[in-house]
Protein backbone atom coordinates (compact mmCIF):
# COMPACT_ATOMS: atom_id res chain seq x y z
CA UNK A 1 0.00 0.00 0.00
CA UNK A 2 1.18 3.12 -1.29
CA UNK A 3 0.69 6.60 1.17
CA UNK A 4 0.97 10.09 -0.17
CA UNK A 5 -0.04 13.54 1.20
CA UNK A 6 -1.63 16.45 -0.51
CA UNK A 7 -0.07 19.57 1.07
CA UNK A 8 -1.98 23.06 0.74
CA UNK A 9 -0.22 26.06 -1.25
CA UNK A 10 -2.08 28.91 0.26
CA UNK A 11 -2.04 29.97 3.77
CA UNK A 12 1.90 29.69 4.05
CA UNK A 13 5.18 29.59 2.80
CA UNK A 14 7.43 27.83 0.51
CA UNK A 15 9.58 27.39 3.85
CA UNK A 16 6.95 25.73 5.20
CA UNK A 17 6.43 23.01 1.73
CA UNK A 18 9.52 22.72 1.94
CA UNK A 19 10.05 21.17 5.53
CA UNK A 20 6.94 19.29 4.94
CA UNK A 21 8.36 17.45 1.54
CA UNK A 22 12.11 17.29 3.54
CA UNK A 23 9.82 14.95 6.58
CA UNK A 24 7.77 13.45 3.70
CA UNK A 25 11.18 12.48 1.62
CA UNK A 26 12.94 10.85 4.65
CA UNK A 27 9.67 8.80 6.40
CA UNK A 28 7.20 6.30 4.78
CA UNK A 29 5.55 8.36 2.21
CA UNK A 30 5.33 7.81 -1.43
CA UNK A 31 3.84 10.29 -2.74
CA UNK A 32 3.02 14.00 -2.26
CA UNK A 33 0.32 16.17 -4.60
CA UNK A 34 -0.53 19.93 -4.34
CA UNK A 35 -3.67 21.81 -5.51
CA UNK A 36 -3.86 23.98 -8.72
CA UNK A 37 -5.45 27.24 -7.38
CA UNK A 38 -4.70 31.33 -7.38
CA UNK A 39 -6.85 31.86 -4.28
CA UNK A 40 -7.49 29.88 -1.31
CA UNK A 41 -10.33 27.20 -1.59
CA UNK A 42 -12.67 26.90 -0.98
CA UNK A 43 -13.44 30.68 -1.55
CA UNK A 44 -14.17 32.67 1.69
CA UNK A 45 -13.89 36.42 0.31
CA UNK A 46 -12.35 37.41 3.70
CA UNK A 47 -9.51 35.02 2.70
CA UNK A 48 -8.58 36.38 -0.20
CA UNK A 49 -5.99 38.10 -0.08
CA UNK A 50 -3.74 35.31 1.35
CA UNK A 51 -0.78 33.41 0.25
CA UNK A 52 -1.74 31.08 -2.40
CA UNK A 53 1.42 29.45 -4.74
CA UNK A 54 1.61 28.43 -8.18
CA UNK A 55 1.27 24.61 -8.44
CA UNK A 56 3.27 23.78 -11.45
CA UNK A 57 6.50 25.66 -10.24
CA UNK A 58 6.12 24.34 -6.80
CA UNK A 59 5.92 20.87 -8.41
CA UNK A 60 9.41 21.27 -10.43
CA UNK A 61 11.08 22.87 -7.31
CA UNK A 62 10.21 19.95 -5.25
CA UNK A 63 10.85 17.50 -8.27
CA UNK A 64 14.64 18.66 -8.34
CA UNK A 65 15.00 18.76 -4.53
CA UNK A 66 13.87 15.39 -3.61
CA UNK A 67 15.11 11.72 -4.87
CA UNK A 68 12.21 9.22 -4.24
CA UNK A 69 8.27 10.86 -3.65
CA UNK A 70 6.04 11.16 -6.85
CA UNK A 71 4.55 14.29 -7.51
CA UNK A 72 1.33 15.25 -8.72
CA UNK A 73 -1.47 17.66 -8.63
CA UNK A 74 -5.20 17.44 -7.01
CA UNK A 75 -6.13 18.95 -10.09
CA UNK A 76 -4.87 20.83 -12.68
CA UNK A 77 -7.58 23.02 -13.78
CA UNK A 78 -8.10 22.35 -17.58
CA UNK A 79 -10.06 25.86 -18.11
CA UNK A 80 -7.42 28.09 -17.16
CA UNK A 81 -4.15 25.00 -18.43
CA UNK A 82 -3.55 25.07 -21.94
CA UNK A 83 -3.78 21.04 -22.68
CA UNK A 84 -0.92 21.45 -25.05
CA UNK A 85 0.91 24.00 -22.70
CA UNK A 86 0.35 22.03 -19.80
CA UNK A 87 1.37 18.56 -21.11
CA UNK A 88 5.39 20.13 -22.05
CA UNK A 89 5.55 21.15 -18.54
CA UNK A 90 4.23 18.30 -17.63
CA UNK A 91 7.01 16.29 -19.71
CA UNK A 92 9.54 18.71 -17.93
CA UNK A 93 9.17 18.21 -14.65
CA UNK A 94 8.55 14.42 -15.42
CA UNK A 95 12.99 14.85 -16.63
CA UNK A 96 13.35 16.84 -13.81
CA UNK A 97 12.37 14.22 -11.55
CA UNK A 98 13.50 11.09 -13.87
CA UNK A 99 10.00 9.84 -14.38
CA UNK A 100 8.36 10.58 -11.02
CA UNK A 101 5.34 13.04 -12.44
CA UNK A 102 1.64 12.51 -12.63
CA UNK A 103 -0.27 14.66 -14.41
CA UNK A 104 -3.91 15.19 -13.39
CA UNK A 105 -6.55 17.11 -14.76
CA UNK A 106 -9.79 17.74 -13.51
CA UNK A 107 -12.99 20.10 -15.63
CA UNK A 108 -12.04 23.09 -13.21
CA UNK A 109 -14.92 24.07 -10.53
CA UNK A 110 -13.99 27.36 -8.85
CA UNK A 111 -15.82 29.98 -10.12
CA UNK A 112 -14.57 33.34 -8.44
CA UNK A 113 -10.99 32.42 -9.02
CA UNK A 114 -11.92 32.16 -13.16
CA UNK A 115 -14.07 35.72 -12.03
CA UNK A 116 -10.81 37.25 -10.25
CA UNK A 117 -8.31 36.45 -12.99
CA UNK A 118 -10.27 37.45 -16.73
CA UNK A 119 -10.76 33.17 -17.23
CA UNK A 120 -14.31 32.22 -18.97
CA UNK A 121 -15.98 30.01 -16.76
CA UNK A 122 -17.75 27.87 -19.29
CA UNK A 123 -21.18 25.58 -18.59
CA UNK A 124 -21.09 22.21 -17.04
CA UNK A 125 -21.63 20.62 -20.31
CA UNK A 126 -18.42 22.85 -21.96
CA UNK A 127 -16.22 22.05 -19.64
CA UNK A 128 -16.87 18.38 -19.73
CA UNK A 129 -16.29 18.64 -23.35
CA UNK A 130 -13.37 20.50 -23.09
CA UNK A 131 -12.11 17.95 -20.22
CA UNK A 132 -12.73 15.28 -22.70
CA UNK A 133 -10.67 16.50 -25.59
CA UNK A 134 -7.98 17.64 -23.64
CA UNK A 135 -7.38 14.56 -22.14
CA UNK A 136 -7.46 13.00 -25.62
CA UNK A 137 -4.73 14.92 -26.45
CA UNK A 138 -2.46 14.98 -23.58
CA UNK A 139 -2.51 11.30 -24.14
CA UNK A 140 -1.54 11.49 -27.63
CA UNK A 141 1.51 14.05 -27.29
CA UNK A 142 2.64 11.65 -23.74
CA UNK A 143 2.53 8.57 -26.13
CA UNK A 144 3.76 9.89 -29.66
CA UNK A 145 7.24 8.98 -31.29
CA UNK A 146 6.68 11.46 -33.76
CA UNK A 147 4.90 15.34 -33.66
CA UNK A 148 1.07 15.26 -33.41
CA UNK A 149 -1.62 17.12 -35.54
CA UNK A 150 -4.50 17.11 -33.75
CA UNK A 151 -7.87 18.95 -34.82
CA UNK A 152 -10.74 19.43 -32.10
CA UNK A 153 -13.74 21.74 -31.88
CA UNK A 154 -11.42 23.35 -28.62
CA UNK A 155 -8.10 22.75 -29.38
CA UNK A 156 -5.42 21.69 -32.24
CA UNK A 157 -2.49 20.78 -33.18
CA UNK A 158 -0.29 21.29 -36.31
CA UNK A 159 2.79 18.86 -36.49
CA UNK A 160 3.77 19.59 -33.37
CA UNK A 161 6.73 17.61 -31.36
CA UNK A 162 6.96 16.81 -28.15
CA UNK A 163 10.27 17.09 -27.01
CA UNK A 164 11.69 16.16 -24.36
CA UNK A 165 8.57 13.68 -23.87
CA UNK A 166 8.25 11.47 -21.06
CA UNK A 167 11.28 10.60 -19.19
CA UNK A 168 10.60 6.62 -19.34
CA UNK A 169 6.72 5.56 -19.37
CA UNK A 170 4.52 7.52 -20.68
CA UNK A 171 3.58 10.00 -17.76
CA UNK A 172 0.38 8.89 -16.28
CA UNK A 173 -2.96 10.28 -16.80
CA UNK A 174 -5.26 11.23 -13.48
CA UNK A 175 -8.62 12.34 -14.60
CA UNK A 176 -10.36 14.54 -11.44
CA UNK A 177 -13.84 13.63 -10.53
CA UNK A 178 -15.91 11.00 -10.49
CA UNK A 179 -19.27 12.52 -12.41
CA UNK A 180 -20.78 8.92 -13.44
CA UNK A 181 -21.56 10.01 -16.64
CA UNK A 182 -19.06 12.13 -18.17
CA UNK A 183 -16.03 12.23 -15.97
CA UNK A 184 -15.58 8.96 -15.54
CA UNK A 185 -16.23 7.89 -18.95
CA UNK A 186 -13.33 10.21 -19.94
CA UNK A 187 -11.09 8.27 -17.16
CA UNK A 188 -11.85 4.94 -18.94
CA UNK A 189 -11.07 6.02 -22.53
CA UNK A 190 -8.03 8.52 -21.18
CA UNK A 191 -6.87 7.94 -17.72
CA UNK A 192 -4.30 5.90 -15.87
CA UNK A 193 -5.88 6.85 -12.70
CA UNK A 194 -9.16 6.76 -10.61
CA UNK A 195 -9.14 9.17 -7.76
CA UNK A 196 -11.62 9.74 -5.36
CA UNK A 197 -11.94 12.75 -3.26
CA UNK A 198 -12.72 12.69 0.67
CA UNK A 199 -13.40 16.70 0.22
CA UNK A 200 -16.45 16.44 -2.41
CA UNK A 201 -17.81 13.15 -0.95
CA UNK A 202 -18.37 10.77 1.78
CA UNK A 203 -15.48 8.57 1.97
CA UNK A 204 -16.58 4.59 2.60
CA UNK A 205 -16.17 1.84 1.00
CA UNK A 206 -19.55 1.36 -0.05
CA UNK A 207 -19.39 4.84 -1.76
CA UNK A 208 -16.15 3.67 -3.38
CA UNK A 209 -17.41 0.44 -4.74
CA UNK A 210 -20.11 2.40 -6.74
CA UNK A 211 -17.91 4.70 -8.34
CA UNK A 212 -15.68 1.78 -9.11
CA UNK A 213 -18.48 -0.48 -10.95
CA UNK A 214 -19.77 2.68 -13.11
CA UNK A 215 -15.47 3.32 -14.02
CA UNK A 216 -16.23 -0.65 -15.00
CA UNK A 217 -18.73 -0.39 -17.04
CA UNK A 218 -17.36 2.62 -18.76
CA UNK A 219 -14.27 0.21 -19.55
CA UNK A 220 -15.81 -2.27 -20.89
CA UNK A 221 -18.20 -0.31 -23.14
CA UNK A 222 -14.81 1.46 -24.58
CA UNK A 223 -12.77 -1.94 -24.50
CA UNK A 224 -10.67 -1.11 -21.51
CA UNK A 225 -9.59 -3.22 -19.01
CA UNK A 226 -10.43 -1.65 -15.66
CA UNK A 227 -7.21 -3.10 -13.91
CA UNK A 228 -4.95 -1.14 -16.31
CA UNK A 229 -6.17 1.97 -14.15
CA UNK A 230 -4.53 2.98 -10.67
CA UNK A 231 -6.99 3.92 -7.85
CA UNK A 232 -6.71 6.36 -5.13
CA UNK A 233 -8.61 7.70 -2.81
CA UNK A 234 -7.82 11.50 -0.89
CA UNK A 235 -9.06 10.97 2.58
CA UNK A 236 -9.78 14.06 5.06
CA UNK A 237 -7.65 13.87 8.21
CA UNK A 238 -7.06 14.95 11.18
CA UNK A 239 -4.89 13.61 14.15
CA UNK A 240 -5.91 14.35 17.38
CA UNK A 241 -6.99 13.24 20.65
CA UNK A 242 -8.58 16.83 21.19
CA UNK A 243 -12.56 16.30 20.74
CA UNK A 244 -13.11 20.37 20.37
CA UNK A 245 -10.58 20.28 17.91
CA UNK A 246 -11.88 17.49 16.14
CA UNK A 247 -15.41 18.92 16.14
CA UNK A 248 -13.98 22.51 15.00
CA UNK A 249 -11.99 20.92 11.93
CA UNK A 250 -15.16 18.68 10.52
CA UNK A 251 -17.18 22.45 10.94
CA UNK A 252 -14.96 24.64 9.10
CA UNK A 253 -14.13 22.01 6.22
CA UNK A 254 -18.05 20.80 6.30
CA UNK A 255 -17.10 17.54 5.41
CA UNK A 256 -19.15 14.45 4.50
CA UNK A 257 -19.13 10.63 6.07
CA UNK A 258 -16.15 9.17 5.91
CA UNK A 259 -13.31 11.27 7.10
CA UNK A 260 -10.86 10.03 9.23
CA UNK A 261 -10.35 12.99 11.93
CA UNK A 262 -9.74 11.81 15.46
CA UNK A 263 -7.37 9.39 17.76
CA UNK A 264 -4.69 7.41 16.44
CA UNK A 265 -6.77 3.74 16.15
CA UNK A 266 -9.54 5.82 15.15
CA UNK A 267 -7.56 6.64 12.00
CA UNK A 268 -6.08 3.33 11.53
CA UNK A 269 -9.13 1.61 11.41
CA UNK A 270 -10.49 4.16 9.03
CA UNK A 271 -7.92 4.13 6.61
CA UNK A 272 -8.26 0.15 6.86
CA UNK A 273 -11.53 0.37 5.51
CA UNK A 274 -10.24 1.58 2.65
CA UNK A 275 -7.27 -0.56 1.92
CA UNK A 276 -9.60 -3.32 2.33
CA UNK A 277 -11.82 -1.92 -0.18
CA UNK A 278 -9.22 -2.60 -2.31
CA UNK A 279 -7.42 0.99 -3.38
CA UNK A 280 -4.18 0.83 -4.78
CA UNK A 281 -2.68 4.66 -3.43
CA UNK A 282 -4.27 6.38 -0.33
CA UNK A 283 -3.28 10.39 0.24
CA UNK A 284 -3.76 11.74 3.17
CA UNK A 285 -5.39 15.80 3.00
CA UNK A 286 -5.85 18.39 5.52
CA UNK A 287 -2.67 18.40 7.61
CA UNK A 288 -1.12 21.75 8.20
CA UNK A 289 1.77 22.50 7.08
CA UNK A 290 3.29 25.10 9.80
CA UNK A 291 4.46 22.35 11.84
CA UNK A 292 6.35 19.48 9.32
CA UNK A 293 7.07 17.27 12.59
CA UNK A 294 3.75 16.55 12.94
CA UNK A 295 4.36 14.43 9.34
CA UNK A 296 6.77 12.34 11.30
CA UNK A 297 4.49 11.90 13.73
CA UNK A 298 1.61 10.62 11.57
CA UNK A 299 3.82 8.57 9.72
CA UNK A 300 5.10 6.89 12.75
CA UNK A 301 1.72 6.36 14.44
CA UNK A 302 -0.42 5.82 11.97
CA UNK A 303 1.73 4.35 8.14
CA UNK A 304 3.68 2.26 10.69
CA UNK A 305 0.79 0.09 11.21
CA UNK A 306 0.45 -0.53 7.39
CA UNK A 307 4.04 -1.02 6.82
Amino acid sequence: MDFGAQITLSRNTWNDVHAVVERMEAGRWASVWFADHYLPPPGRPEEEHLTTHEGFTVAAAIAACTEKLRIGHLVLGNTYRNPALAANMAATVDQISHGRYCFSLGAGWFEREHVAYGWTFPSMKERQDRLEEAANLVRQLFRAKEPVTFSGEYYQLNNAPFSPGSYGDPIPIMIGGTGPKRTLRTLAKYGDMFNLDGWAGPMTAEHYHSKIAILAQHCENVGRDIAEIRKTVLIPTLLSDDKAAVDAFRQFRNLKEGSAIGPKNFIIDRIGEMVDAGVDEIMIGGMVTDNPDDYVKFDEEVLSAFS
